[in-house]
């Protein structure tokens, strides 16, 4: 080895390339391991009963609701109403079942002990919040798009016939129809904020029942909560901030400029709910105990 080579290593790294090579070891590890961690979090999620019954239960609610409130709602009569939020209404029931799998995914395993066996065998945490989250991030998004699509097309049926109209000033009810086509697409990423919200708060408190609990008060209580306040510059403030109320804003195609929030503002709100959930649960996933 020549001299300058042994200079060169004998040589101390910055501080800050030290942090910079450790970041880059435990990135490198954690992705590693991912794939592996993949697989178990998928064969956990699919052997489970309950997975497929909490799914099939969100897309029936979502459509079934969709489909009976597209069946008695009626222009004349209703002719303010949006036909997109009309037909999307089961979003709003079938999202707590959404939220009580995400729940389930992490604090099943410390209801029954089985998180000690899974942080044995991925050592890190990241990976192992990492992986439920992908793993879940696909199947809500199928279910969610099946229920989606299953409500738009009920509504494209049973709407027209009630009078919502080019007669009376509606569109067609078809995804061809670009701010429709938002609304559905935005529906199925609300399902999955929905679900991260909840992953991340079941990874925070550990427990089903406050976890479920909380997701769902976050979800109806704010809203009920705003409906309550008498000041109407508070109750719009309410409608912009809480999850539901916000997220939801992404369902509009009619009178934009009426809403507290716009559509993308509001789902990002959301997002913000969803993000802010995740890192509290990674960050007390990693520092506590199993």
């Amino acid at each position: 080895m020549s001299p300058a080579l042994q200079d060169e290593r004998a040589v101390p790294r910055h501080p800050a390339a030290q942090d910079r090579a450790a970041a880059r070891s435990a990135l490198g590890a954690t992705w590693a391991g991912l794939p592996d961690a993949l697989h178990a979090e998928w064969t956990k999620l699919r052997t489970v009963s309950s997975t497929a019954w909490l799914l099939l239960v969100a897309i029936v609610v979502t459509i079934a609701t969709g489909a009976i409130t597209s069946s008695v709602v009626k222009c004349p009569g209703s002719c303010g109403a949006d036909p997109a939020k009309i037909s999307l209404t089961g979003v709003m029931l079938g999202q707590a079942t959404i939220a009580v799998l995400a729940v389930l995914v992490m604090t099943s395993e410390y209801s029954t002990g089985m998180i000690r066996a899974t942080l044995t065998a991925v050592p890190r945490r990241t990976t192992v919040l990492a992986a439920k989250a992908a793993v879940l991030t696909a199947v809500v998004l199928v279910a969610g798009t099946i229920a989606v699509l299953g409500s738009v097309l009920a509504g494209e049926l049973l709407l027209p016939g009630n009078g919502f109209t080019a007669a009376h000033g509606f569109g067609p009810l078809t995804l061809v129809h670009g701010p429709v086509l938002r609304a559905a697409a935005g529906s199925v990423l609300y399902f999955w904020l929905i679900a991260m919200l909840g992953l991340g708060i079941a990874a925070a408190v550990r427990e089903s029942g406050v976890a479920t609990t909380l997701v769902l008060g976050l979800l109806y209580v704010l809203p009920i909560i705003g409906s309550l306040i008498l000041n109407p510059h508070w109750e719009r403030r309410f409608q912009r901030y809480s999850p539901m109320d916000a997220g939801l804003a992404i369902q509009a195609t009619r009178n934009l400029g009426k809403l507290p929030i716009g559509p993308w503002e509001g789902l990002g709100v959301l997002a913000c709910w969803a993000a802010a959930a995740m890192l509290a649960g990674w960050g007390l996933l990693r520092w506590r105990d199993a």
